[in-house]
């Protein structure tokens, strides 16, 4: 498994990407990445009828289900999406704050299958499955 340092700095360069910092996202529990985001839906994140935009969801349950992933990858290890299928369930409007949180469904070698979730007030809005494929660092 990964240690805390590797880990830590694994966190801290997902929390870096310029997007995810333009878009507001933040650790559900900074003391346990694994358990998941949260962003608001404010401008940024907003499509053209004030409503949560698509592609700003599909890139946040890809980013919890990598979190979720954090604990089994080894120190010579990353992951890298090879497949997203996302469900948007519900419209969300400007204001809310989305939560988010991924799970392992299987982890294997070369491969991993996990299963994200985006909420809003413990209402389910969005899912998504996502591969990902374990390669050397």
């Amino acid at each position: 498994m990964t240690s805390p340092d590797v880990t830590a700095a694994r966190v801290q360069a997902v929390l870096d990407i310029p997007l995810h910092r333009h878009l507001g996202m933040r650790l559900r529990d900074p003391a346990d990445p694994p358990a998941g985001i949260w962003f608001p839906v404010d401008e940024a994140a907003q499509n053209q009828a004030a409503l949560l935009h698509g592609g700003v969801v599909y890139t946040f349950l890809d980013v919890a289900a990598f979190l979720a992933l954090l604990p089994s990858l080894a120190n010579g290890e990353h992951a890298v999406t090879h497949d997203l299928t996302a469900s948007l369930l519900r419209p969300v409007p400007a204001g809310a704050r989305v939560e988010l949180t991924g799970s392992v469904l299987r982890r294997g070698r070369a491969v991993a299958f996990l299963r994200s979730e985006a909420t809003v007030d413990g209402v389910l809005v969005a899912s998504a499955q996502v591969t990902k494929s374990i390669v050397p660092v």
